[in-house]
């Protein structure tokens, strides 16, 4: 797979998206605020596509229960869960002016742009030698412009290396870094503080007593696990099932940039997936086994390299790549799905988190990244949770979140089995005596056999409680209970879900796919086209007269009108002042696959032309005709090239001329 390639001008395309209001910076008029962006009518309009198209492909098709829970949560879920203790990134400090900085960015960033210096040193080299003068690296409006500097082969090694794993570090790795290589504030030039972990949940207090702790959910996943066994209830105990919600979650971010990609609040949507632990299998793997991926393993990255292996699912599953077939499975359809809205196959790739950024309730984690003009960026995580979130709130809460099944035979083992000596155990331990013996049956069977082994030996043991009333050290004695194995025959058997997790950012998809959309024409590089595919499209028909005449105006709204009645998005564009070229322009801008132009024809025989975007190709038919062609080519079941095929193909010299042209016509 041949290294990623993004040719677009990145100023360009964001003041096009800033002109054409898909989005801007939240209060702007008061300056604005970092992390903070409001969606346009055309922005707003493509998130909902994707939304839409997300619902229908993974909601819809795969019969999941769709929910939409609180957003303010009570500071104990998330303790629980462990995201007050766990969900932080590492953040460092200017010395000089405080500016706080993203710990591993800021290594990233520092060590990319030696990277480029040195590149660039090394072909200006090469231009000396071969006895042609070398480039101006500066000039009179860039006289700050550093010099490229050459690395060493090893320090240049050594920085790719860095960089192919810098997702591994943490805190204390970063800070070594940051000390080794002199990593500095690239803007002010100032050394940064070691780096510290930053808690990235916005806290809030519930009700107006201030008694009551809460954060704004960093994720929509936990209200889908406190509803898990009204969910099962609802799905008649049926499992394998999924839950999966969309809705706005936050985040802290501690130095947010790169517009979309790195925000406070954004749209998330998560899917939680409930599969029995001892069969991770999937009734449907056999769809996408065949479908080839470049995957970006664990072990590869560790190897420092950056080049992923395409393989099959199928054979990532069998090879243990991929850890089991449900998760092959999302991983194929998030693919999918992802090549569905219009992301290019050839800057897509499947990264596979290393086990220091695992998440803290992760045991297998893939990340869809997306290649951008700023990089690599994950858009989509693909998480098996294990069992964690479920069996952490479970003992929290003393609540049941298990699924019992019915054997068709009994069930006969042998069960390790604590059994107090009320006499003895009561009186001695007294109120620690039943989250003792709480603790002890709760152990895994290793572990209780651990506590069997030193009561035999030693005929004591000691017990650790945390987290309880009666937090300490606690000894028992052989004389206080017995631990021994008993046969158990069970009828039903009862176990807490796994959790497959496909989790969503929109907004950096929504992002990326611009991104892949963006092109210039070649004939004018001030005219930037955005090509969504017609399903993405904000507006999928433009309408428009090619001049002010008021005999058009019925013309606009009743075929408008027609349109919108049946479901397709029409924008009418009337603004008689500007050619006709430039408004055709001006759509291509906001991605309008379709142009309806009522022209001085219209008004003779009720002809009118339909304009294709990214071929700029016009054909001419009845307005009824056209009309349901239109409709026709929104919903698929015809393409541009059956519309040439059985239309009049109109001949423009250039879309400058369409007003002339068609006026020729008229009077030929």
């Amino acid at each position: 797979m041949s290294a990623p390639k993004l040719n677009i001008d990145r100023s360009a395309l964001e003041q096009l998206l800033l002109s054409r209001f898909f989005f801007a910076p939240s209060f702007g008029i008061y300056d604005g605020v970092k992390g903070l962006y409001d969606y346009g009518p055309t922005g707003t309009a493509l998130q909902q596509n994707i939304i839409n198209l997300w619902r229908q492909h993974f909601v819809v098709e795969e019969d999941m229960l769709e929910v939409d829970c609180s957003i303010i949560t009570p500071s104990k879920v998330l303790e629980t869960s462990g995201h007050v203790a766990k969900f932080a990134d590492w953040m460092c400090r200017d010395t000089g002016n405080n500016e706080v900085r993203r710990a591993d960015h800021l290594v990233e960033e520092v060590l990319a742009a030696r990277l480029v210096s040195d590149e660039l040193a090394r072909k200006l080299a090469a231009t000396s030698i071969d006895g042609q003068a070398p480039a101006k690296t500066a000039g009179k409006k860039n006289k700050k412009a550093p010099a490229p500097t050459k690395l060493e082969d090893a320090v240049a090694n050594e920085y790719r290396g860095i960089l192919a794993k810098i997702d591994n570090y943490d805190g204390d790795g970063l800070g070594e870094l940051i000390v080794k290589h002199d990593i500095r504030n690239p803007e002010t030039g100032n050394s940064v503080s070691p780096p510290v972990a930053f808690n990235l949940m916005f806290q809030t207090s519930i009700g107006p007593a201030g008694t009551s702790k809460g954060f704004l959910r960093p994720e929509t996943a936990q209200g889908q696990f406190m509803n898990f066994a009204r969910l099962l209830e609802f799905n008649n105990q049926k499992m394998p099932f999924a839950s999966a919600m969309v809705g706005r979650s936050f985040r802290n971010e501690i130095s947010p940039r790169s517009g979309l990609l790195r925000v406070r609040e954004f749209t998330m949507a998560e899917i939680e997936h409930y599969v029995d632990p001892t069969n991770k299998d999937h009734s449907r793997f056999d769809e996408v086994a065949d479908i080839k991926l470049p995957l970006l393993t664990g072990s590869m990255q560790l190897a420092e390299e950056t080049v992923p292996a395409v393989m099959t699912i199928g054979d990532a599953v069998s090879q243990g790549v991929i850890d089991n077939k449900t998760l092959g499975y999302f991983m194929g359809r998030i693919y999918l799905f992802l090549t569905a809205i219009g992301i290019k196959t050839d800057l897509l790739r499947f990264r596979q988190h290393m086990r220091n950024e695992m998440a803290h309730y992760a045991c297998d984690c893939w990340d869809a990244e997306i290649y951008t003009s700023y990089g690599w960026i994950e858009c989509v995580g693909c998480a098996d949770r294990s069992a964690y979130d479920l069996r952490v709130h479970s003992a929290s809460t003393k609540k049941k979140l298990c699924v019992r099944e019915h054997l068709a035979e009994p069930l006969v083992y042998e069960k390790l089995v604590c059994e107090p000596n009320n006499k003895l155990f009561g009186p001695k331990l007294k109120r620690a005596a039943k989250p003792v013996q709480e603790y002890l049956e709760s152990l895994p069977v290793e572990e209780l056999a651990e506590v069997k082994a030193a009561l035999a030996k030693d005929g004591k043991a000691i017990v650790t409680l945390t987290g309880t009333a009666v937090d300490g050290d606690y000894e028992i004695t052989s004389d206080m209970l017995t631990i021994e194995y008993q046969t158990k025959i069970e009828n039903t058997r009862e176990y807490t879900p796994n959790v497959i997790e496909p989790s969503f950012g929109i907004g950096r998809i929504l992002y990326a796919l611009i991104e892949h959309s963006y092109s210039v024409r070649a004939e004018d590089e001030q005219r930037g086209v955005l090509s969504f595919n017609t399903q993405m499209s904000p507006f999928k028909c433009l309408i428009l007269p090619i001049s002010g005449n008021p005999s058009f105006k019925p013309f606009l709204q009743n075929t408008a009108r027609s349109l919108r009645n049946v479901g397709v998005p029409a924008r009418i564009d009337d603004a008689a002042s500007v050619s006709i070229g430039r408004r055709y322009s001006r759509n291509d801008e906001l991605g309008t696959p379709f142009a309806i132009t009522f022209d001085f024809m219209t008004l003779k025989d009720n002809t009118v032309t339909l304009r294709e975007r990214d071929s700029t190709k016009q054909v001419r038919g009845p307005l009824e005709d056209i009309v349901e062609l239109v409709k026709n080519l929104v919903s698929g079941s015809v393409t541009w090239d059956d519309a040439l095929a059985k239309f009049e193909l109109v001949d423009t010299t250039s879309e400058a001329d369409a007003e002339s042209a068609t006026e020729s016509k008229l009077f030929e």
